[in-house]
């Protein structure tokens, strides 16, 4: 997929852009705080209907405005979105609204590497849940159907464990157990067979980047793998009637992380850290191109540099600049780095955008 056109009005702290982009590299040069990242957010809010940075749309518009506007021109398909304050945003496909935003997800596949995302190695196990449904639900759109019905029994038998006044109904407690169980299973199906196809993908590229001089490795943690689902969940009931809430599910899935056989987020340093999270983040864009998608996701790298050596640094450029990654944009305050890409690729075509105070010349 290439966005060969990009308008943005009132995004952040961008007053107005028109952007016409390379269909290979676009690089946004400037000091932090200018607004480069909120170019690539703007790209990836046509693609996911939401910020990366900030679920609260109202909270993207510009200071003091009253709406924003974006719109996208990719190859076969034009992609717009406005917002009014304290109004539903519209979301266009050819000028035509969609009647649920489900609709979209999947249609412009894209990954996005950001410094947020230490948090799947440092934070706690929701951030990587959300990476598998977020891959997932670019190319199935079963998974979030089930990942819906999921939620909603969950939620619903929480209700009825918070009970203070009375025992909840044991057959309406059966009844969102049993839904629980079956669309966890689902969940849980596509969950593994993701992760089973991730990891060779993400070793290869763990390998690459750092020179084959650490050994990692990703595993798949489930509920689901103790029994069947519907058991494990009603196993310890009245220990979740205690506490209020469940706790077993396919909410509680996790990945485990390790460099060398030990938890990456002890042993890791900042340079292993990051570059685990780089190659997690390339080895879910060759997924999505080898298995999943029918076009070349957009790649969106957001200052990536920072904190690796210059080796790792190198091996990275090398990757993203070959022909096996279609569009790309990225952002770093050190033009250095993107000199070293562009001597490297002679015949690369590029766009250097220069990013100042939320005004965009190229």
């Amino acid at each position: 997929m290439i966005l060969k056109k990009l308008s943005i009005l009132n995004y952040k702290n961008i007053c107005e852009a028109q952007l016409e982009l390379s269909p290979k590299m676009n690089c946004f040069i400037g000091s932090n705080g200018m607004g480069k990242t909120n170019v690539l957010d703007a790209v990836y809010y046509l693609s996911f209907c939401r910020s990366a940075s900030n679920p609260i749309d109202s909270q993207v518009i510009r200071h003091d405005e009253p709406f924003c506007m974006l719109e996208g021109e990719y190859d076969d398909v034009t992609i717009s979105v406005g917002m009014k304050r304290g109004q539903k945003k519209h979301f266009k496909k050819d000028k035509k609204e969609y009647k649920r935003l489900s609709e979209h997800i999947g249609l412009i596949p894209l990954v996005l590497v950001a410094p947020g995302d230490s948090l799947l190695i440092e934070g706690g196990s929701e951030e990587r849940r959300k990476l598998m449904d977020m891959v997932i639900a670019q190319y199935d759109r079963t998974y979030m159907e089930a990942l819906s019905r999921y939620n909603n029994a969950h939620q619903q038998r929480n209700i009825l464990l918070k009970m203070e006044d009375r025992e909840p109904d044991p057959l309406l407690m059966q009844l969102w157990e049993e839904q629980m169980a079956e669309a966890g299973e689902v969940l849980y199906q596509k969950r593994s067979a993701f992760v089973e196809e991730l990891i060779p993908l993400f070793q290869e590229y763990y390998q690459r980047i750092s020179g084959g001089q650490e050994q990692v490795a990703l595993r798949y943690v489930s509920h689901c793998q103790r029994g069947p689902l519907l058991e494990v969940i009603q196993r310890d009931r009245h220990k979740d009637r205690a506490v209020g809430y469940s706790l077993h599910g396919v909410h509680r899935d996790d990945l485990e992380f390790t460099l060398d056989g030990h938890l990456m987020k002890r042993e890791g340093s900042q340079g292993q850290n990051k570059t685990y999270v780089i190659a997690l983040k390339l080895a879910q864009f060759e997924f999505l191109k080898r298995t999943a998608m029918k076009t070349t996701p957009i790649l969106l790298l957001d200052d990536i540099f920072d904190k690796l050596d210059a080796n790792r640094v190198e091996q990275i450029v090398r990757l993203v600049s070959s022909d096996s990654f279609g569009q790309i944009f990225i952002t770093d305050t050190n033009r250095d780095h993107l000199d070293q890409i562009l001597s490297g690729t002679p015949n690369l075509d590029y766009k250097i955008f220069h990013v100042e105070n939320g005004e965009i010349n190229v």
